[in-house]
């Protein structure tokens, strides 16, 4: 059996998931980012996108927003303001979304407005890869 460390990870509205983990893989503004026991302790910001969970050998997969991990010796936290298992996503609306955004992308925007439809296209297209709704 692989080394297992705590992970939580907690939105504003929930405690999302708790459990002993081998590995976490999610996407940080640099990149991915894969944790295993005894990481060095940091802080990361989380970009918008899918996180994978190896749990007792299997991947668990969810959709996370932005947010923050903290790995410390004891545990690691994720704190986010959205995620979601798969089937707590509504495809139709990620897909309303995602159009909306793409519009809105096709217009002479002010910075500010570009930088929510991208964030917005962001969110609406990790949502349908969590779900498998796009390749």
């Amino acid at each position: 059996m692989a080394s297992m460390f705590k992970l939580e990870i907690a939105t504003p509205d929930r405690k999302f998931f708790s459990g002993e983990v081998e590995m976490v893989v999610l996407k940080t503004p640099e990149g991915e980012m894969g944790v295993l026991k005894d990481h060095a302790p940091t802080v990361v910001a989380i970009a918008i996108g899918p996180i994978r969970i190896l749990q007792n050998g299997e991947w668990l997969e969810a959709f996370l927003s932005e947010g923050f991990m903290e790995i410390t010796k004891e545990k690691t936290v994720i704190l986010c303001d959205t995620a979601e298992w798969p089937n707590e996503i509504d495809v139709n609306r990620a897909k309303a979304a995602k159009d909306r955004a793409e519009e809105r992308l096709q217009r002479q925007l002010s910075q500010m407005e570009y930088i929510r439809s991208r964030t917005a296209l962001a969110r609406a297209m990790a949502r349908l890869k969590v779900t498998k709704s796009i390749k």
